[in-house]
């Protein structure tokens, strides 16, 4: 697929930038700062309905703007769709499907498909479970829209049972028993529903993760051959979790979270806290015998966070899906041979956007239309503009470079 139109309006720097794409390669150049990120990550956003760089969506909306609208034209096997969506401060989100409004987020899943590798990846490595789970699910919810709505009605399910458990816990604290038992009434029926549910999505990474793992410790062969091989595993936090082989089964899951469910009720009702659920299990990243986080080199997390996305991009394509390819300045970062390696891969993908601070850190051979982003305007009117684009030739020629404001397009 390729998107033939990008619409952006009081997203992040952009009051407003309407653009044609074409298939190849797309080159935004700036400084750091300038804006060019922020188109990536708006393509991000339509792709997973969420960013690769905040947790909300307040600082995607323009300062002193009420929404931030992001819509594209997405060509797919010889269809054409129109997606659109719009972030508002204070109340619900809303999409737009070939001009028709949708009645859920999700509905636009699907529409544009993306893979995007940026700095922020190292955190795949380095960071957090939540970064790690965050990888298997937007990568679910592209091959299987549906999964998207099981994340979001868990996240609901999950937020109002913990809200529980915190009124609970506060009650017995201030000697109020009876005030406690009747919040607790209820908890029988939130457990089903988070076994229920968490059941379908650990069902799902684990299904795509023995998919996945081979073509990461390939990709990741490729970028670091003198390495040790890299692999990953679910870790399924309860006290004695199944082999990985039998975790295929969500009725199986079901029981199992149930009954952890049960083994830590009164650790929930202590602390106020969900214990249990794949909100809190990861994958572990290995190479060789030894956990990548915290033992592996720069340079080697470096190549497995680019060998998670390049398995991603191979994963999808595999399934028919031929993704757009974001690259978000990550040449500067990489050496000599892995950045040929990625422009290798890159070069074989119908659409890649790149950005970069300097451009001739892009592979000559991937740096095709040029755009330059620029900060212009004083104070609270400081914007992000684009100059016309023109066919990358390596040399800077600042005396015919012209601005577009995008305050000032149709």
């Amino acid at each position: 697929m390729h998107l033939r139109h990008l619409r952006l309006l009081d997203f992040r720097s952009w009051p407003l930038l309407e653009m044609e794409l074409e298939p190849g390669v797309t080159t935004f150049v700036g400084r750091n700062g300038h804006g060019k990120t922020n188109i990536l990550e708006a393509i991000g956003v339509l792709s997973t309905l969420r960013s690769h760089r905040v947790a909300t969506d307040s600082p995607m909306i323009r300062t002193g703007a009420a929404t931030a609208l992001m819509g594209a034209l997405a060509h797919n096997a010889g269809r054409e769709l129109t997606v659109e969506l719009a972030l508002n401060s204070g109340k619900a989100n809303r999409a737009r499907l070939n001009t028709s409004p949708c009645r859920r987020l999700g509905d636009i899943l699907g529409v544009v498909q993306s893979v995007l590798f940026a700095p922020e990846d190292l955190a795949l490595v380095r960071g957090e479970p939540a970064e790690r789970r965050r990888l298997l699910d937007e990568l679910l919810v592209q091959r299987r829209p549906a999964h998207g709505g099981d994340l979001a009605e868990y996240t609901s399910v999950l937020r109002q049972r913990s809200a529980l458990l915190k009124s609970a816990s506060g009650a017995l604290r201030r000697g109020r028993g009876d005030e406690a038992t009747a919040a607790l009434d209820t908890l029988d029926v939130w457990d089903g529903r988070i076994a229920e549910l968490g059941s379908r999505i650990v069902a799902g990474r684990i299904g795509l993760l023995e998919e996945l793992r081979p073509l990461v410790a390939e990709a990741y062969r490729g970028l670091a051959p003198e390495s040790r091989s890299a692999d990953m595993t679910y870790r399924f936090r309860v006290a004695e979790p199944p082999a990985q082989s039998e975790l295929t089964d969500p009725g199986f899951i079901e029981a199992v979270l149930l009954t952890e469910l049960g083994r830590r009720r009164q650790d929930e009702i202590d602390r106020g806290l969900s214990l249990v659920g794949p909100h809190r299990d990861d994958v572990l990243l290995t190479l060789g015998e030894e956990p990548a986080k915290g033992f592996a080199s720069h340079g080697e997390t470096w190549s497995f966070a680019l060998a998670l996305r390049l398995g991603s991009l191979g994963l999808l394509r595999a399934d028919g899906i031929e993704p757009v390819l974001l690259l978000d300045d990550v040449f500067a970062e990489l050496d000599r041979h892995r950045r040929a390696a990625l422009a290798d891969v890159a070069l074989g993908v119908e659409q890649v956007l790149v950005t970069a601070a300097v451009g001739e850190d892009v592979p000559e051979g991937l740096r095709g239309t040029r755009h330059d982003v620029v900060m212009t305007g004083e104070g609270s009117g400081r914007h992000s503009a684009m100059t016309v684009s023109r066919a990358y030739t390596g040399q800077e020629d600042d005396d015919e470079n012209h601005v577009i404001d995008s305050e000032d397009q149709p």
